[in-house]
């Protein structure tokens, strides 16, 4: 049988949601399609949590992982040994639409151009039609997409071939600068619209979160919150209201988030989230 999507689940101290996501990722898997999971650390709540599924069918592959390595080395360990026509991740706090993985499939068959193309994670507030539809496409097929050099590193649909022409994540290479990369290379990348929507439990505005105090933030802290600093529970939403808006206003040019121009965005982008604090304060 060929194989056409591999999809990895990496788990990390997340028995409050493994039991929603994880099921939720199985049941949208079609015949030709395999899990991977890949559990980090030694947290028994999520250990137990996953023990039902690690003998399912669907799940291909299972790694334990004493060391908490985070996203790169697992990622990579999919990527290298993968056989799929297509290879996804789909986070342990999040949970896919039904209908994702075919969707993007026809997508990509339709449009041999396409890179990377993904679920949308913000909620309907969060969505500037003034904004957004500057950026919205029209491909083969009658696909659209809200066209972005990158999407979020979850529930995403990539073809190997793009592997094939980029490689691997580098040594310390993010999945955005991996998108970016490939946009450079002439990837077409972005979120299907009308969009596909993913929950991401981790957002304080998603219905099955578990974060509601600061404490629970403190408790939890996303990888992305803990890089840019974020606190409370007020300055991770804002952040995530903002990253929003950057998907739906950032520049299509590759050359924009390079060199000099990069290290100009990133300088405003810092004073713009100063400056959000400060008049929350």
């Amino acid at each position: 049988m060929t194989h056409r999507a591999d999809i990895i689940m990496i788990t990390y101290r997340s028995a409050g949601y493994v039991h929603l996501s994880l099921p939720r990722l199985l049941d949208t898997l079609g015949e030709q399609d395999r899990v991977w999971l890949w559990h980090n650390g030694d947290d028994e709540a999520t250990i137990e949590a996953l023990r039902p599924y690690i003998t399912d069918p669907r799940v291909h592959k299972y790694h334990h992982s004493r060391e908490n390595v985070k996203l790169r080395e697992p990622t990579s360990w999919l990527w290298e040994e993968s056989t799929g026509r297509f290879v996804s991740k789909v986070d342990d706090d999040c949970l896919v639409t039904p209908g994702w993985l075919d969707t993007f499939v026809a997508a990509h068959e339709a449009n041999p151009e396409f890179g990377v193309i993904a679920s949308w994670r913000p909620p309907p507030e969060d969505f500037r039609p003034e904004l957004a539809s500057k950026k919205i496409a029209t491909f083969a097929g009658g696909h659209q997409l809200l066209r972005n050099l990158w999407v979020q590193g979850s529930g995403y649909l990539m073809p190997r071939r793009l592997i094939e022409a980029n490689g691997l994540l580098g040594t310390d290479e993010s999945f955005t600068g991996y998108c970016v990369r490939a946009a450079r290379a002439g990837a077409v990348n972005g979120f299907y619209y009308p969009f596909v929507p993913e929950d991401h439990m981790d957002d304080p505005r998603s219905p099955h979160t578990l974060i509601k105090t600061d404490a629970d933030l403190a408790d939890r802290m996303p990888l992305s919150a803990k890089a840019k600093g974020v606190t409370t529970v007020a300055d991770w939403t804002a952040q995530l209201v903002q990253s929003a808006l950057i998907l739906q206003s950032s520049s299509l040019d590759p050359r924009s988030f390079t060199g000099w121009r990069a290290k100009a965005r990133a300088a405003r982008y810092r004073a713009a989230r100063v400056l959000g604090r400060r008049s929350q304060w």
